[in-house]
């Protein structure tokens, strides 16, 4: 049985210029209620994505789904998990990251092969997926999205038709081919799967709750459900659960750790644990290390809610500035509102944010900041302080300066749009309007997870990339094939469905 429930992509987003989630995946295996389970782990992974999300659901000899565009409470009620029976489940949160904001490439994503319908969630990006699908196309293929994930079934089934039969083996022997990041939950009618890529790029646990297995992207989803944190699933591991327990395979070569440091820095809530650390010490730790490099005097220490809090609480701590709330987030800010009249300036940010006016008025302020990527909305955010009546505004990041793209799981800009890319720091200080500006050097981060600088993919700092990289790959890369002049003229619509819009019309035009 397959239901959706579909809306429409936000217009609007007060968060623009911030580096977006990527994606997060839960699974239950062993619980007579595993649907609505999940639906409290993906709630707790909505940080991770917000774009759509999904429950494929198992009862040992059918399987359910329900998925739609949005929020998971938007997407979800009680009369929708009632229609998901069964004892596993597995769930996805999405901020796409390769294919747009569609129905179709919402997940967890279903195929049926040889009898046996899978459901897969993934959250990742796989580097050499285009040139994979290409091949399989011109051997006969039939793609229904425009996601990496969907080459992973596909290759699947092309290793069950083989002499590989059982399922565990081509996953494996799928897994084999990709390159890139993955950490992913599988489901079919009987058995939960998670599976994690050779380096390890995004974070996969498991838990126990009262007998059952659970697997998430973060352990506070565990926490929400009172489940019980047992053990990361390991780089290069699958892991199986079934009526028969838990069962681990090793089927790759080890390979060098590659954690994603951006866990730390922003993505990860700071109530989970991730690569054996807690987020939150680590992020006391970035503002320790931001008062050792860059010391300096002020009247009051603040972030701009919730980014850069626990930072600005290290660094408050290690200088004795006081620490305040220099401005206020409003919670109840939607994902979409009606536009203000143009003369509304930066409506955008203050509908979200309001500075305390009593606080700010005549004081020295530092500014914590976990990151600054295109520097628009930290430059709205930076003139509404002066405009409360602060004397001086320095901000200080707890990171390097972000200089290259992500390509293995988040959606960050173009190399063009990075404003670090672009400008030197005086130059982005001048942009934002600041009396100071100071990033975390490199040898600080990685000092203050406490895990080895060996251990972690910092490509975005320093463009060097651990997984080689596809020279045309693109978040919307398969939609410009499906756009290009060699796929013919057609009187439908692009599959993409930004029209002229999309890049490949763009190219067309010489936009």
């Amino acid at each position: 049985m397959l239901k959706t429930e579909n809306r429409k992509p936000e217009t609007e987003n007060p968060a623009a210029g911030r580096p977006k989630e990527h994606c997060g995946v839960f699974g239950i295996y062993g619980h007579p209620d595993a649907a609505r389970i999940t639906f409290f782990g993906l709630y707790a992974l909505q940080h991770r994505g917000q774009e759509s999300c999904g429950i494929v659901a198992g009862d040992g000899t059918r399987v359910t789904m329900h998925r739609g565009l949005g929020l998971v409470p938007e997407v979800f009620n009680p009369a929708v998990l009632d229609e998901l029976p069964g004892h596993l489940a597995i769930g996805h949160v999405r901020y796409s990251t390769t294919g747009s904001t569609m129905l179709i490439n919402a997940q967890p994503f279903v195929v049926q092969h040889g009898g046996l319908m899978i459901a897969i969630g993934h959250n990742g990006t796989l580097t050499n997926a285009r040139e994979i699908r290409c091949r399989l196309e011109a051997e006969g293929s039939i793609f229904q999205s425009t996601m990496d994930t969907e080459v992973i079934v596909h290759l699947m089934a092309r290793h069950r038709r083989g002499d590989l039969i059982d399922l565990i083996d081509s996953l494996a022997a799928a897994l084999a081919e990709v390159k890139g990041s993955y950490s992913l939950v599988i489901s079919t009618a009987d058995q939960v799967i998670a599976a994690r890529d050779p380096h390890g790029f995004r974070p996969l646990c498991l838990g126990q709750l009262n007998g059952s297995w659970v697997v998430a992207s973060e352990t506070c989803a565990l926490d929400l459900i009172q489940a019980d944190y047992w053990r990361d699933v390991e780089p290069g591991e699958i892991v199986v659960m079934d009526k028969n327990g838990l069962h681990s395979h090793k089927p790759f070569p080890p390979a060098p750790p590659r954690y994603c440091i951006f866990e730390y820095v922003y993505f990860a809530r700071p109530d989970s644990l991730v690569y054996g650390q807690s987020v939150y010490l680590v992020r006391k730790r970035l503002g320790a290390a931001l008062a050792r490099e860059h010391p300096l005097t002020g009247d009051l220490v603040m972030p701009f809610p919730d980014s850069g809090t626990y930072a600005a609480l290290g660094y408050a701590a290690a200088t004795g500035i006081p620490f305040e709330m220099g401005v206020i987030r409003n919670h109840y800010v939607g994902r979409t509102f009606i536009q203000p009249t143009q003369s509304m300036r930066d409506f955008s940010v203050r509908i979200k944010l309001n500075p305390v006016r009593d606080i700010l008025k005549g004081q020295r302020v530092v500014v914590i900041e976990d990151s600054i990527i295109r520097g628009t909305t930290t430059r709205s955010r930076v003139k509404s302080l002066r405009e409360a009546g602060a004397k001086e505004v320095s901000m200080l990041v707890s990171c390097p300066p972000h200089r290259f793209p992500c390509y293995y799981g988040i959606d960050f800009s173009s190399k063009g749009e990075l404003i670090a890319s672009q400008q030197e720091v005086d130059q982005i200080r001048d942009f934002l309007g600041l009396d100071y500006l100071g990033y975390l050097s490199l040898e600080g981060l990685v000092e203050a997870t406490q895990i080895n600088h060996s251990d972690f993919c910092l490509s975005c700092f320093s463009g060097e990339y651990p997984v080689p990289i596809e020279s045309d790959f693109s978040k919307t890369c398969f939609e410009d094939d499906v756009c290009s002049p060699s796929h013919g003229q057609s009187l439908l619509p692009p599959v993409c469905g930004f029209g002229e819009n999309c890049a490949e019309a763009k190219r067309r035009k010489g936009v």
